[in-house]
């Protein structure tokens, strides 16, 4: 299995009225820009364990890094929910800083889901982030508003569908099981980074008759569609309010294109980059969408140059 190189700290934060789970690497009374790591859909704060470890020394000396698991996923609890919107991880965001940084900027490096927020938050409080690192959070495709009616219908189909069970994400038979799981989603993934995510990805539940499964970390109300449009004019007014550096970085495979099929396309997102004031765009080779498993040395290299050039 994967050897862990520096463990993290566990703490639990109220958030919300949300019990969040927090992994911490470092020194808490540095006086150095926190960096704040924020993943992504269907993911746990522990996948940056990967990208931690090979922190160059003097990078991480003296510098506490911050990984929440985000409500409905990992160890983070909360009440009872059937659906989630990105406002909520806003806010969020907002009291977790509160609680971690006060008053002082961080470095916020987001992961698709978390990028997306990353890129929301920092135009909506742009005096709070001193640099900002975007990994493949691009957004939705455009939308219009007569889509309007058969969206919002559809989503109360899929939590009548939740409430009824129908939504429930696949159990395994064990570790072994979600390791496979793992290593389908991402060919580049290694046996012993598989087996390493896997305990931190899941857990042993057990099920109506009594048989024991392993479950994932993640809440099935998240495959619930969010009921508003994905509005591209104000993502763009967003970016434009981003007063912090950012590096925007992908991987090598075009996984847009994968995933949208010609609905949205890298051109079509590089196109609402340009309303970012200050973005460079990097492509990180021989990787996927999961940069920080893939290549996660070249990405170290890659964040710590962009954090620390005046």
């Amino acid at each position: 299995m994967y050897a862990v190189q520096r463990p993290s700290r566990s703490e639990f934060v109220p958030i919300r009225l949300h019990r969040y789970h927090v992994r911490l690497w470092g020194d808490a009374s540095s006086t150095l820009p926190p960096l704040v790591l924020v993943h992504g859909w269907m993911d746990v704060a522990a996948s940056w364990q990967f990208m931690v470890d090979t922190l160059s020394p003097a990078f991480f000396a003296g510098r506490l890094i911050i990984a929440p698991d985000w409500r409905g996923f990992g160890r983070s609890t909360g009440p009872a929910c059937d659906h989630y919107t990105f406002a909520d991880y806003l806010g969020d965001l907002e009291w977790l800083l509160d609680h971690y940084a006060g008053e002082r900027p961080v470095d916020l490096v987001g992961h698709s889901m978390g990028g997306n927020i990353a890129m929301m938050y920092a135009g909506t409080r742009p005096q709070r982030i001193r640099r900002l690192v975007n990994l493949e959070g691009f957004g939705m495709p455009a939308t219009q508003p007569s889509q309007a009616p058969r969206r919002y219908a559809r989503w109360l189909g899929e939590l009548k569908a939740l409430h009824r069970g129908e939504q429930a994400l696949k159990t395994y038979d064990d570790l072994a099981g979600v390791a496979a799981r793992l290593m389908k989603t991402n060919r580049r993934l290694t046996q012993a980074k598989a087996d390493w995510l896997a305990h931190k990805w899941s857990e042993d539940r057990a099920l109506p008759d009594g048989a024991a499964r392993r479950a994932i970390l993640g809440d099935a109300a998240h495959r619930i569609i969010n009921p508003q449009l994905f509005r591209v004019d104000e993502m763009l007014a967003l970016y434009a309010a981003i007063t912090a550096p950012v590096l925007m970085t992908e991987g090598s495979d075009d996984s847009l294109g994968t995933w949208w099929q010609g609905k949205f396309t890298l051109q079509e997102f590089h196109e609402r980059l340009n309303a970012v004031p200050q973005v460079r765009r990097v492509v990180l080779p021989d990787c996927g969408h999961m940069l920080h498993h893939d290549q996660p040395e070249a990405l170290a290299r890659l964040v710590e140059d962009f954090l620390d050039t005046p």
